[in-house]
C-alpha cells in the first residue's frame, strides 16, 4: 500500500514547493475591456464613452458615480480621475454589420464567439475586440483603428 517500510520517500514528494502564480486568461481579459463598463461592470450600450485612459464606459454609469458624492460609498479606482463629465469624451462607434449578439434569444444553448465585436473601424474594417490598437479624436469622439490613423496620416477627422 506505500510506505510500509518498502519504499524510501524522496524529499520532493514530502515538501510541497511554491505555488505556481495563476495566469490571467488574455481572452477574458480583452472581454471585459472592450465589451463591458469599467464603472458599473455591465455590459456596453450606446451612448459610450471613454476617459484619457482609453477605458470605456456607459455614460448613465459616469452621470450616477459623478452625482453620487455620498460618504459611505468608497470611491472607484477605475473611474478615480474623472471629476466632472468634461473629462470623458462621448464616441462615435460604428457598428459591426457581421455581429449579431443582441439580435438572437440567447437560452444558453448557442456558442458565443468572444471575438467578433460589437463595433468596427469605419476606415480598415477592424473589429474593436482587443487585437488591434484603437483610438479616438477627443474634439469629435469618432473611434479609428491606429492602423488607419497612420494610412489617413491626417490630424483632422475623415467625416
Amino acid at each position: 500500500m506505500g510506505c510500509d517500510g518498502g519504499t524510501i520517500p524522496k524529499r520532493h514528494e514530502l515538501v510541497k514547493g511554491p505555488r505556481k502564480a495563476e495566469k490571467v486568461d488574455k481572452v477574458a481579459e480583452l472581454v471585459a475591456k472592450w465589451f463591458y463598463c469599467a464603472l458599473s461592470q455591465e455590459r456596453l450600450r450606446r451612448p459610450i464613452v471613454a476617459c484619457e485612459l482609453g477605458r470605456l464606459y456607459n455614460k448613465d454609469a459616469v452621470i450616477e458615480f459623478l452625482l453620487d458624492k455620498s460618504p459611505d460609498k468608497a470611491p472607484m479606482e477605475s473611474a478615480s480621475h474623472i471629476k466632472s463629465i468634461k473629462n470623458v469624451t462621448e464616441l462615435k462607434l460604428v457598428d459591426n454589420p457581421a455581429w449579431s449578439g443582441d439580435k438572437e434569444s440567447t437560452k444558453g444553448d448557442k456558442y458565443d464567439e468572444l471575438q467578433s465585436a460589437l463595433f468596427i473601424c469605419p476606415v480598415v474594417g477592424l473589429e474593436m475586440n482587443g487585437r488591434h490598437r484603437f483610438c479616438f479624436l477627443r474634439n469629435c469622439g469618432c473611434v479609428f483603428s491606429e492602423r488607419a490613423l497612420k494610412e489617413i496620416k491626417s490630424e483632422v477627422c475623415h467625416k
